[in-house]
Parts: C-alpha cells; sequence; structure tokens
C-alpha cells in the first residue's frame, strides 16, 4: 500500500462534503507531476486529505476506491481521476506549521513541493504525521 496527500479548497471542496458524499472523483488536476501520481495509485493506498489555502491542514484520511481513469472535463484527454472514500477524520488536524516545524519532515513533498496538489507520503512520514494527527498509522 502507498500513502498520498491531496490537497482542496475547503470553500471548492471539503472533508466535511466527501463525508456528506461518502465518495467522489477527485477530478481537475492539471498538472502533469499530480496527474502521475494519481496514475500511480491503487485500490486501497490511503491518502491523507489537506484542506490548502486558509488554515491549511490535514483533517483526515481518505482511501483510493477507483484507480485513474480519463477525466472527463479534460478535452484533451491527457489527464485522469480516481475515486476516494473517506476513512475517518484525524483527532487533531495537522497545520502546515506543524508539519514545517518538524525536522523529520524536512523532505515532505507538501513542504518541497508546496504546489502540487497530489503528493507522495513515505511509509515514516505517514507513522509521523498519524502520530501528530491522533490516529493509528
Amino acid at each position: 500500500m502507498h500513502h498520498w496527500l491531496l490537497k482542496s479548497e475547503p470553500s471548492a471542496y471539503s472533508w466535511e462534503q466527501l463525508v456528506k458524499d461518502g465518495r467522489t472523483e477527485w477530478s481537475g488536476v492539471r498538472n502533469f507531476q499530480a496527474a502521475k501520481n494519481l496514475k500511480t495509485m491503487k485500490v486501497g493506498d490511503r491518502a491523507f486529505f489537506y484542506h490548502s489555502g486558509e488554515g491549511p491542514q490535514i483533517v483526515g484520511i481518505a482511501e483510493i476506491v477507483k484507480e485513474a481513469y480519463p477525466d472527463p472535463s479534460d478535452k484533451e484527454g491527457r489527464f485522469v481521476m480516481v475515486d476516494v472514500k473517506p476513512v475517518e477524520p484525524v483527532k487533531t488536524p495537522v497545520s502546515l506549521a506543524a508539519i514545517k516545524a518538524e525536522k523529520a519532515l524536512a523532505d515532505f513533498a507538501l513542504v518541497r513541493q508546496s504546489r502540487l496538489s497530489v503528493v507522495p507520503v513515505s511509509a515514516e512520514e505517514w507513522r509521523l504525521i498519524c502520530k501528530m494527527a491522533g490516529v493509528k498509522p
């Protein structure tokens, strides 16, 4: 199993909306590196759900339930999307400031490539952030 971080502006699509919907298509990704990450995802992979923009923080854990398939909103047919479902909210939201303050996360893709909307999370990063968030890895 691999781990990921998915970013969303809460005003565009929030954790609360994902919980209400029960499942969603993760579409609209238009960065080639982020799209490559989507193509790598497998059913059962877990992802942190990250609210970007105002008050950036990890607020939940989602699961990939459908692997990459064509994103119909991409008229040129170059980009894909995946389907995700909520697993659980985190007990303690993990802010971007807390992540940046943790020396062990200095190489975390969220810190190094802050503009990417879909980033990989190593097993060590996953365990540490889960601990910070008060959830089991």
